[in-house]
């Protein structure tokens, strides 16, 4: 006995709690193929990471109702799979599509008040075939399309789920020629009913461009001989105007009049890019921003970490960075001076007491800002795998959205990309950012005599509402004092 089925929608998914739209970046999964329990069905791009939407039922992929490169809002359907039914579940899904009526049957109903029994029964067999419940169940962009070309959608032949039509059918109705005989159907139609009908379609959609119909008769309202206009006639069709029959796909890159010797071209902003470009105007324009700088001599570092770096990458599989270093020298700090760790909150300060930090990674067309949870609690060589294993993930496009909320004070390795000053923007709606700049030589002034010495700037960023110089210069310097304390007897673990 084969197993019976049902039909579920598939909804975007709320991933956070400030997130209230996405868009689908690419479809894992085709009508048609098996998909298991927490099986990725699709990838969708939001403001802060990409992420892989999980199926929650062991199902078949049946009609894919967003295309890629469409943002939906959260709590709308995405796609519709099939799933194993229960006996009432049978029972609910034929009632339902049994009163789903297309509307040319609605509008034949009171013509139907007139004929026997036998021939109203036979034409409600006719509306509803069991085997294609799906029938009379239009999408936007398949109204849409009918609507366009006058189609008659009863003529239609469903190849989606259910027997339901989808866009595909309609072109390929279009392209066999289906205009013409939609036309002629609906004029013999109109014939039998002796109704003269001005539109030449006799489909749901006939009337919509029409500034009113004329009908031979109403049985309804017993009025005769009158035009009624069209947005009185009941046909239950909803159209906007915004359904596009291709969405575009983002991103990419258009070349304006490419062979014409124009000098420039667009990029299409990415989701990623757009929300970049809003958190950094929403920082500077909200936060007054300050900044600050201190030089910091991390000979001893450089020697300490060139030490242990080989012992380091065999026993952990990773490199030892000097940004471990630097983050549990901030780490160190913050516990000093907690007012560094707070948040504007107009008539409160908010001072957080878990200490994680944001670290900025840098990709080819992005910077994201995943989080160390409780960086306090870490020591070097925990704070080393976090870096590692964060960077990697920004860089392969596998973070998830809770690695990228929570921070509380965020640290750029600028210095990794050979920049040696730098004033960055605040991490909205954190107090303060701080770079670490590129390790350079220098002859350097020690008890009279000159040396050369490993020196490397620090850059602080500050929200001039929360934090002043004096409190700056103070974190700063302990952050200076941790850095230049290392020493070759310095654990990592």
């Amino acid at each position: 006995m084969a197993e019976r089925m049902k039909w579920i929608e598939v909804i975007m998914p709320q991933l956070a709690e400030s997130l209230v739209s996405a868009t689908i970046g690419k479809w894992l999964k085709k009508p048609g193929d098996r998909v298991e329990q927490y099986e990725p069905i699709c990838e969708v791009i939001t403001d802060k990471v990409n992420a892989e939407i999980p199926s929650t039922v062991d199902g078949i992929m049946g009609d894919l109702l967003v295309e890629e490169g469409t943002t939906i809002a959260v709590g709308e359907a995405i796609c519709r799979m099939q799933v194993a039914a229960s006996d009432e579940d049978i029972a609910e899904q034929v009632t339902l599509a049994a009163h789903q009526e297309d509307p040319v049957q609605q509008a034949q109903v009171q013509q139907n008040a007139g004929q026997s029994p036998a021939i109203a029964k036979g034409s409600s067999a006719a509306a509803f075939d069991p085997n294609q419940p799906m029938r009379h169940r239009y999408s936007p962009a398949v109204q849409s399309l009918a609507a366009e070309h006058g189609l008659n959608l009863q003529q239609v032949q469903g190849t989606g789920a259910g027997g339901r039509i989808t866009r595909k059918d309609v072109l390929a109705y279009v392209a066999q020629g289906g205009q013409a005989s939609a036309s002629s159907a609906s004029a013999q139609t109109s014939a039998a009913a002796n109704q003269s009908v001005q539109s030449t379609s006799s489909s749901p959609f006939s009337g919509i461009r029409d500034t009113g119909i004329t009908t031979g008769s109403v049985a309804a309202s017993g009025v005769t001989g009158q035009t009624i206009p069209a947005s009185d006639v009941g046909v239950p069709v909803r159209h906007s105007g915004i359904h596009l029959t291709e969405s575009p796909k983002i991103p990419q890159i258009e070349v304006e009049g490419g062979g014409q010797g124009r000098s420039e071209y667009f990029i299409d902003v990415t989701p990623v890019r757009n929300a970049i470009a809003r958190n950094m105007r929403q920082s500077v324009s909200e936060i007054p921003h300050a900044w600050t700088m201190i030089e910091v001599d991390v000979t001893n570092l450089v020697m300490l970490r060139n030490k242990l770096k080989d012992e380091f990458k065999r026993k952990e599989g990773i490199n030892l960075t000097y940004l471990s270093f630097m983050m549990k020298g901030v780490v160190n700090a913050i516990k000093d001076y907690p007012i560094m760790n707070s948040v504007w909150a107009v008539d409160k300060i908010i001072v957080k007491r878990d200490i994680n930090l944001s670290m900025a990674v840098g990709t080819e067309d992005s910077v994201l800002t995943p989080v160390i949870k409780q960086a306090d609690q870490r020591n070097i060589a925990g704070l080393a795998r976090e870096i590692d294993d964060l960077a990697r993930k920004t860089r392969e496009g596998t973070l998830k959205l809770d690695h990228m909320q929570g921070g509380t004070f965020t640290v750029n390795n600028t210095g990794s990309f050979g920049s040696i000053l730098s004033q960055p923007i605040i991490n909205y709606p954190q107090a303060a950012i701080l770079t670490f700049e590129s390790i350079v030589k220098k002859p350097v002034v020690i008890n009279d005599m000159i040396g050369v010495r490993s020196m490397a700037n620090l850059c602080l960023s500050l929200d001039h509402r929360i934090l002043d110089g004096v409190i700056c210069g103070r974190f700063l310097q302990r952050v200076k004092e941790n850095l230049e304390g290392y020493n070759m007897e310095t654990k990592v673990y």
